[in-house]
């Protein structure tokens, strides 16, 4: 009997494993978005995101999720009426988001996006952030990321800030 009940959480868990795959892999969003900052050493801030909305109706996917990683946070965007589960600290990205996909792929071009998402936060991690070359680097591969995603700042603009400092 016990062998039993192993065999039936086990095939839970690969299910509901199976579950959040398909849910980011329809729905989730891997990004990084800058901001002019003085504070910073090269004068950009970067904000890497995992992210994946809803409308009401579906918050509670949202909760479990989060209950699930045990991190990040849900808010309301009044831009476009949904909930969003978020994560942003990096180390909640490095700890539970990124080797969580890792061991769990995805399958549709999220997948590529994972991966350069992933090799971002590496780059962070090891403060290639804070320096010209480095940043260059990381907003380029971040530009690949989420071809019909919103951003505040052009590639050529960001790239042109770089380009010129004087660090």
């Amino acid at each position: 009997m016990e062998k039993n009940n192993k065999l039936l959480s086990s095939r839970k868990e690969e299910f509901f494993i199976g579950w959040i795959c398909g849910f980011v892999d329809g729905e989730g969003c891997f990004c990084v978005s800058f901001n002019f900052r003085d504070s910073m050493p090269c004068g950009i801030e970067v904000r890497p995101s995992f992210s994946i909305s809803q409308k009401s109706h579906s918050l509670e996917s949202l909760q479990i999720l989060m209950d699930h990683f045990g991190c990040g946070g849900i808010r309301y965007s009044s831009k476009d009426g949904t909930y969003k589960y978020e994560v942003r600290s990096i180390k909640d990205l490095n700890q539970k988001i990124l080797p969580f996909f890792r061991k769990h792929s995805l399958f549709t071009k999220k997948k590529e996006d994972f991966y350069i998402f992933d090799e971002v936060c590496k780059l962070i991690l090891s403060g290639q952030h804070l320096n010209k070359s480095g940043l260059r680097d990381i907003v380029i591969k971040s530009y690949k990321l989420n071809g019909s995603g919103k951003r505040k700042h052009t590639l050529e603009v960001l790239l042109k800030f770089i380009d010129e400092l004087k660090v």
